[in-house]
């Protein structure tokens, strides 16, 4: 009995793992770099640790998205370093946080923010992104800001069972971009 793998064509035999030899791969992927993809937006506005921006770069890729990210002094120099692509990457620049996500949210984009909230859906539950979506990551100690929490249309949750309070601004981002972006 052979498998239907995502892309409709037939899979390994059940019970058979089969990769899949790089000329494949290539031929799924995107030729070349876009310019801006700007249906999928990660926000990590407040951001910590310079690495983790450079690991968010390089999802955001993954799943076509862009990354907005705020005009803080040593940004610029932490996407460099980070940037482990061949190619420049769709970054937005952000002046003012809540007042950018004020002025997307007003022309019509979703705003999804990472945060623990009463109201806040499972990530398991979190649909694909259908309309230009922005999806916010807060401070990883303090989360979203209060001016900005206003301004979501929908928190999602990721659970965790382990003693940490949140997992760090590129883990968080990758899981809610992948889901986001309709590959999980």
């Amino acid at each position: 009995m052979t498998a239907r793998t995502g892309t409709g064509r037939p899979g390994p035999p059940a019970g058979k793992i089969r990769t899949r030899p790089r000329r494949e791969l290539r031929r799924d992927r995107r030729r070349r770099s876009h310019s801006c993809w700007d249906h999928l937006i990660a926000a990590p506005l407040w951001p910590l640790h310079g690495a983790n921006l450079g690991t968010l770069l390089r999802t955001c890729d993954a799943v076509g998205a862009c990354l907005a990210v705020p005009r803080f002094p040593w940004v610029p120099e932490a996407l460099e370093r980070g940037n482990t692509l061949r190619r420049p990457a769709c970054v937005h620049w952000v002046n003012d946080p809540a007042g950018w996500l004020a002025r997307q949210r007003s022309e019509g984009t979703r705003v999804v923010g990472v945060e623990l909230a009463d109201e806040a859906v499972r990530l398991a539950d979190l649909p694909a992104a259908r309309e230009r979506t922005i999806a916010v990551l807060g401070h990883e100690q303090h989360g979203i800001p209060p001016d900005a929490l206003d301004l979501l249309d929908l928190a999602v949750e990721i659970p965790m069972v382990g003693t940490g309070h949140s997992l760090n601004v590129a883990v968080a981002g990758s899981l809610v971009l992948y889901k986001l972006a309709g590959l999980l």
